[in-house]
Order: C-alpha cells, then structure tokens, then sequence
C-alpha cells in the first residue's frame, strides 16, 4: 500500500511519537491532519510541515471532547474528501502507584488514553466503512499486556480490547485495525536517558502497519521476552513486580519525574 496521497490524521501530532509518526508519513508522501492541543509543539510541528512543503491542516482538538472530534474529521472530509489513515497517538502517563494518583488524575487517564481513542474511532468508522478501505493503528504499551503501571495500564488494556473488538468488526470492510505496544522510548513521558531507542521506532513500526495491517506489534522487539514470560508464567511476574524493593524503586523514579 502506497502512502502517496493518503489523507492520514494523527490524534497527538505534537507529542514524542506523534511527531514522529508525522514526519515519517510526510516521507511516504501522505497529506497529514495534525490533531494535539493548541500549543507551542503543535505549532512546532506545522512550522516544521510547512518548512518541507508538506500537503498538511492542523485541527487544534482536543480527545475529551465529543465536539471537538466532530470538528476535527468534519474539517478534513471538507479539506480533502476522505480519511485512508487514523493514528491514535495521543495519551498521558501515571505514576505505578495508583495510591499516589488523585480522582481528578484517574478520570483524566481514561479520557484521554482510552475514551479519546474510542471517540475518534468511532468517528472515522462510518466514513472507513462508506469507502471500505481504511487503517487504524493506535498506540497501546507493553504496560497493557502486564499490568504495572497502575491505571496507565488498565487504559492501555482496555485499548488492547477496543482494537480487537472493532478488528473483527470490520474484517470483510478492508479496514485494517492494529495496536502498536512500545516499551520504553525516549518521550517526555518517560524518564530522559541515553539507552532509550527514539520515537522513530515506533513511528516506523505505524508505517508498515499502515502497508501491512496485522493484530499488534510490540516494540523495541527485546519487550516480546517480557510479554511471553508473562503469558507463561504470570505468578513469576507477580513474584518480580511485587518486591517491596521494585516497587519503590519504579515510585522513587516516577515521582522524581513527575516533580
């Protein structure tokens, strides 16, 4: 599948991956929709279109609200007839200890991670199913395969079944439905350092999605060891995680990070 003139929209285009994922889909030739909230980085990132000559709109939106998905794949069916592309790439992370989140963090988690992607789906679903063709790939976590990271991972679980629902909705529409699952990457999600693989990884790994949909794709692939250990042996995970020492470390850690 070639990408040369696909109209693609990326939910979170200003974020690490999302970014990423942009310019790797400017590469291919697409036509982009930059979705993010209206900010500094997400004029970043259309600065940095416009500077290459790249086929572009930005639709300022923000995933928590109905009106605003609405507005954003109403502006590119104007803009540009159709939608071949969604990449839900937009999410927020917490802290491993759900003791240390407010109610206000909990709601904001699970609107953004997993409501806002099940919004812009089921947006883009009547228009993918008019043209029966379409792909969708949205960005999960190796933290939705082994839960550590508090309501974080329950999201990213709950994504992991959104996509497997609505796969098997579409099957026989020509709609291809996959879950990209990163490990660590350098975002500003994560703790900075050296020995992270770049957002590139996994803006990559949404590319060849894009060609060749499949379930899901874990990356960097060293993650797969972790995620068949926990198929196979989940209590000698529970055994790992569930050290005092592990968990204050993963705390300790997230706390400096989020201070």
């Amino acid at each position: 599948m070639t990408l040369h003139g696909r109209v693609a929209i990326v939910v979170g285009a200003s974020g690490g991956i999302g970014a990423a994922t942009v310019d790797a889909l400017f590469r291919d030739g697409a036509t982009v929709v930059l979705a993010g909230l209206e900010d500094e980085r997400l004029e970043e990132v259309a600065s940095a279109a416009e500077a290459r000559g790249a086929s572009y709109l930005v639709v300022p939106t923000d995933i928590t609200r109905r009106v605003d998905v609405d507005r954003l794949i109403a502006r590119t069916l104007v803009a540009f007839g159709r939608v071949d592309v969604l990449v839900n790439a937009a999410g927020i992370a917490t802290r491993p200890s759900l003791a240390d989140e407010s109610d206000t963090d909990l709601e904001r988690v699970v609107a953004i991670n997993l409501l806002g992607c099940a919004r812009t789906i089921h947006a883009v679903l009547p228009i993918m199913k008019a043209q029966r063709s379409g792909s969708i790939v949205s960005i999960g976590s190796v933290a939705g395969k082994i839960g550590i990271l508090g309501i974080y991972s329950a999201t990213k679980f709950g994504l992991r079944g959104l996509c497997d629902s609505v796969r098997r909705e579409v099957r026989s529409l020509g709609i291809g439905v996959t879950l990209i699952e990163p490990g660590f990457v350098q975002t500003p999600m994560n703790p900075p350092t050296p020995r992270l693989p770049p957002p590139d990884i996994v803006a990559d790994a949404v590319i060849s999605a894009i060609r060749r949909p499949r379930r899901s794709v874990i990356v960097p692939s060293r993650y797969r060891v972790a995620v068949m250990l926990e198929n196979a042996f989940p209590g000698a995970l529970d055994l790992i995680f569930g050290s005092a020492h592990i968990q204050e470390r993963m705390n300790r850690a997230a706390r400096a990070t989020r201070s």
